[in-house]
């Protein structure tokens, strides 16, 4: 029979008074206060820089845009300053060429959209009383009654809305000409970008200095990076989305087979959704100017050509670029476009993945800050003995 190990007395352990459980619950609710004042002032912070940014949108947007387009144009700039050629003259070049090349595709689509549309608007009216017919029939049979007094209800509210509809034509002239003025300054800001943009981010680091400019120097640099990446990305997935697209719109004579494969690929640059929504328009035209069965094989290609797009290109190319989650995307495609439309709706990728190139530099330092400090000579050598004292 064993006998029972007694406890040396220096190592028995002593119970630890219990703590009230009043401040326990006490210290628990100051924690949460307090994260919830400092949530308060996160909201409040970034309400004051949503009303700041819509307040400076006729000047933030120019310079969104010209960011996104220099860097469409930076690889021939920097190809040409490389060749010896001075900075104002290599982004005149770049940005005439551009300019060019943007020019000769609107002159290619509109005589094409100016041929076709109106045998287009033939073949909707067509398509218009198939589809009414359709309706009148089996399996729905709805009656004359019905539809025309659904015709009725969109007229009575057209009429109703007429005073907004001729507000919106009267303010066009202004809206005109505030378009003219962003284009004139992102045209100016490309220019000023193509031209001096190796010396923007030195200039930046010696205005905050360091560490400050440092940090905010190695930022830039990787946001430029990611941007890059994306804006590239999106061009390579959405010329494969237009020429697939495109070809099969041309073998199969649809009617604005180019102009849809310009809006495939435009659309291509709003994630998810602009991809969506030029498929269906192309599906929609397939069915007013081709019939039925057109329309379902242009249907069968469009997601053909998105499955390829959605598990093949995206997840190879962008998660090198951007890796951003799917849910994120999409979130953000949404609130972009809820908050500032189109042009929204195109920013909010780009934007959420600078976000997250400065989420990843700040864990980056923060990681930097917290990591225990290791011994040089004991990291180097664990099984080394140390050498005597030579005194």
């Amino acid at each position: 029979m064993s006998e029972p190990v007694n406890k040396p007395s220096g190592t028995q352990s002593k119970t630890e008074p219990r703590r009230d459980r009043g401040d326990v619950i006490g210290g628990g609710v100051l924690w949460l206060a307090k994260w919830a004042l400092c949530i308060v002032a996160i909201a409040a912070g970034a309400w004051v820089l949503g009303t700041i940014i819509g307040q400076l949108w006729v000047i933030i947007l120019p310079v969104a845009l010209a960011v996104v387009v220099t860097t469409i144009l930076w690889p021939l700039t920097r190809w040409l300053t490389g060749r010896k050629v001075p900075p104002a003259l290599a982004a005149t070049i770049t940005l005439v060429g551009f300019l060019g090349l943007l020019g000769g595709v609107i002159a290619l689509i509109v005589p094409s959209v100016a041929d076709q549309a109106p045998e287009l608007a033939d073949k909707s009216t067509d398509g218009v009383n198939q589809i009414r017919d359709w309706i009148q029939g089996p399996p729905l049979n709805i009656r004359d009654e019905q539809l025309d007094s659904a015709v009725d209800a969109i007229v009575a509210r057209l009429q109703s809305s007429g005073a907004q509809i001729a507000n919106g034509v009267f303010s066009g002239v202004s809206t005109a000409t505030s378009v003219l003025i962003t284009v004139f300054l992102l045209l100016v800001l490309v220019f000023f970008f193509l031209k001096d943009g190796t010396r923007l981010l030195p200039w930046i680091g010696r205005v905050f200095g360091n560490p400050s400019g440092r940090h905010i120097e190695t930022v830039l640099e990787r946001v430029w990076a990611t941007l890059g990446g994306f804006i590239r990305t999106q061009a390579i997935v959405s010329m494969v989305d237009a020429v697939l697209i495109g070809s099969a719109l041309f073998i199969l004579d649809v009617p604005l087979a180019l102009v849809l494969s310009v809006i495939t690929f435009v659309g291509g640059f709003v994630p998810m959704v602009g991809a969506f929504v030029a498929g269906a328009l192309a599906v929609l035209v397939a069915l007013v100017g081709n019939g039925f069965t057109t329309a379902l094989i242009v249907l069968c290609v469009v997601l053909a050509v998105q499955q390829l797009e959605g598990n093949v290109l995206q997840p190879v190319l962008q998660s090198r670029s951007m890796e951003l989650h799917a849910v994120v995307v999409l979130l953000a495609v949404t609130a972009g476009g809820s908050l500032y439309g189109i042009t929204g709706a195109f920013l909010a990728v780009p934007v959420v993945a600078m976000v997250a190139v400065v989420v990843r530099y700040c864990g980056e330092q923060i990681d930097a800050a917290t990591e225990p400090e290791v011994d040089d000579a004991a990291d180097a050598d664990p099984g080394a003995v140390p050498e005597p004292d030579a005194r």
